[in-house]
């Protein structure tokens, strides 16, 4: 028998997701009669215990007795219990200083913590995230930046629908202007960006015509591989060798800087990789960006100008560009650039963000959690049995007390 909990979150800013909605906890358990399953009672999730309870689901606060424990956001260390297999996101694998206590704590109590970020098939594509509806939130919320900056049109805020299928209702009366946007990533985040470019009947344009036309009406060009980064020895792009080799490569944005009004970062960002543009390019004469929606949010990553993490409840900052200072945001000039930097975008949409997440765990996970053996669980877990994983080896110095 697998015994899986459902914890509360925690954190100081409640995060209403769930790994699993109460539907998909009822047809669990009606596939897999082996699995039970207890959801820890919470205040704050966007389906109530009122839901799970109809389900025929047990509410528990004690989860002692769960083998398995499944959250979305950091467990804060004092709620870890010891001896248990975990699931949520630890933000650790990246030595991420503000949860080095959580790094230390999950080797002193035991626990195997398996990090959904780094649940991959065997080519090293991920198998779940809640990347689609960040990338939905935060091209949803960069065009109601632009709209609010310029006075253009009007847009509600995502967490003020109920639905996805609101939100892009919204759209039908919403003429925009000619702006030009650039996406950039390849992952989940991108492919929810360009959802809502579709939703926004924007034109997609190659990078080409993207450099050299202008348009009057809104287009979008997608940057990713060969048309973002190059060899710095010989201009050209191999996708393994930059995976493998990051440091190697330049970045190709700045030709895009004076062509593009809109910028939705969705790239992958770690520090051998270069950034999109420095600090010092907002300064350019030529500059033309006025709103940046950094989706993936990396302070000071490949957004540079990205000066602080924002909240759902205060989105965008504006970034003086003379002084790089932060400043009000929506001011009717292009000297200030607007940044939506909010963190947990998918928690806008908690719902139909769940319901994405929980489809992918029941179809790609579930079975491996009664399998003897999973390489799939394997090459995630960051540490078991009061170690770091050979995998995650490099942690040591970061976990060291």
């Amino acid at each position: 028998m697998l015994h899986i909990g459902i914890i509360r979150e925690r954190k100081k800013i409640p995060d209403e997701r769930v790994p699993l909605t109460p539907r998909q906890c009822r047809l669990i358990l009606d596939k897999y009669p082996g699995i039970s399953i207890t959801v820890e009672p919470s205040p704050t999730r966007c389906f109530p215990d009122e839901a799970y309870a109809a389900e025929g689901i047990t509410l528990n606060a004690d989860l002692s007795s769960c083998d398995i424990l499944m959250g979305v956001k950091e467990v804060p260390v004092d709620n870890l219990i010891p001896d248990k297999t975990y699931f949520f996101f630890s933000h650790t694998r990246k030595k991420q200083p503000y949860n080095k206590g959580l790094m230390r704590a999950l080797i002193e109590k035991r626990i195997r913590m398996i990090d959904y970020e780094c649940l991959t098939h065997a080519d090293d594509q991920r198998i779940l995230g809640f990347g689609m509806y960040a990338g939905i939130v935060g091209a949803h919320n960069g065009m109601l930046t632009w709209g609010r900056k310029f006075g253009s049109y009007e847009l509600p805020a995502a967490h003020a629908v109920a639905t996805y299928k609101d939100l892009v209702e919204t759209y039908d009366n919403v003429k925009l202007p000619g702006v030009k946007i650039a996406v950039t990533g390849s992952g989940k985040v991108a492919a929810g960006i360009r959802d809502i470019m579709g939703r926004f009947d924007i034109e997609e344009v190659e990078p080409g015509d993207y450099l050299t036309h202008q348009y009057e009406y809104p287009v979008f060009t997608h940057l990713k591989g060969a048309d973002l980064y190059a060899r710095k020895d010989n201009d050209e792009f191999y996708r393994d060798d930059f995976h493998a080799n990051p440091e190697a490569y330049k970045c190709l944005f700045s030709s895009y800087v004076n062509q593009t009004d809109i910028l939705m970062n969705g790239i992958y960002w770690e520090p051998r990789i270069a950034r999109l543009f420095e600090r010092q390019d907002i300064r350019r004469r030529d500059w033309r960006i006025s709103v940046i929606a950094d989706i993936t949010c990396d302070i000071d990553g490949s957004v540079p100008i990205n000066l602080d993490a924002t909240t759902i409840a205060d989105p965008v900052y504006g970034v003086d560009r003379d002084t790089i200072t932060r400043t009000a945001p929506y001011q009717n000039t292009r000297n200030i650039i607007d940044v939506m930097a909010v963190d947990n975008l998918p928690n806008e949409l908690p719902r139909d963000a769940s319901q994405y997440f929980g489809v992918h765990f029941e179809k790609h996970v579930l079975p491996e959690l009664l399998k003897p053996q999973s390489d799939i669980l394997s090459r995630a877990t960051i540490c078991h049995n009061g170690e770091l994983t050979k995998k995650f080896s490099y942690l040591a110095d970061y976990a060291a007390p």
